[in-house]
């Protein structure tokens, strides 16, 4: 897949200009599936911050950090833990039909679950020019661990590893105002601690990914820490 990998949407214009170029396309042309799954696993979301990314007022109601309301030809819902229940004869088609997945925020090992559950994750390297656009978890997901401070499923049963489609970890949200955690001393101890390569991202800030090429896009601030 193509991927934009981003700690808080679609925040400003570098970021935008990356969409469409892997979209290939004007976003008005573009059609676009979210998954707010992830947003389940994670005891800060409830169906309220649920409710706001998937009517495009973004995961956690702040207007800067756009996702479903950039101006789709058209944005459906795709909930993952239905997908098992409905045959793939049914979800597949609207997969692969999407020109892009826009994937919130919540608690990645959650969301890891249920794209192994579902078969999504099964299905996405057969679509190699479909985009997937993450936050923060929606993110996450694609890297090989998330790091222990960042697993707060209990389900998780304390296993941070991900799905590895991307050989590089995030840390999102860096210096946060909310989160006065995530500071780059912090980031710096949890890179040491995932032993590979990783990067720090504030929310404006993306990694593009495509053929296995990595681009950081930024208007902010971020780290790289080598393996």
């Amino acid at each position: 897949m193509k991927l934009l990998l981003t700690s808080g949407g679609i925040t400003n214009a570098s970021i935008r200009d990356a969409l469409v170029d892997l979209l290939g396309k004007p976003i008005a042309d573009s059609t676009a599936l979210c998954i707010p799954t992830a947003e389940w696993g994670h005891p800060w979301c409830t169906p309220f911050s649920a409710r706001r990314f998937v009517t495009g007022q973004t995961p956690a109601g702040q207007p800067t950090a756009p996702m479903c309301d950039l101006g789709w030809k058209a944005v459906g819902l795709l909930e993952l833990t239905a997908l098992p229940s409905i045959g793939e004869e049914r979800w597949v088609p609207w997969v692969q039909e999407a020109d892009v997945l826009l994937v919130d925020g919540g608690d990645a090992t959650y969301l890891c679950h249920w794209m192994r559950e579902s078969g999504l994750a099964d299905l996405l390297p057969s679509l190699p020019e479909k985009v997937w656009v993450g936050v923060s978890a929606g993110s996450m997901v694609m890297t090989p661990r998330i790091g222990d401070d960042f697993v707060s499923w209990k389900g998780a049963d304390g296993d941070d590893s991900t799905l590895g489609v991307v050989d590089f970890s995030i840390f999102p949200h860096l210096n946060h105002p909310d989160m006065p955690w995530n500071t780059i001393a912090n980031a710096e101890k949890w890179a040491a601690d995932i032993g590979g390569p990783a990067y720090a991202i504030d929310e404006a800030t993306a990694i593009k990914v495509v053929g296995g090429t990595v681009e950081v896009v930024s208007e902010g601030q971020w780290r790289h820490f080598p393996s």
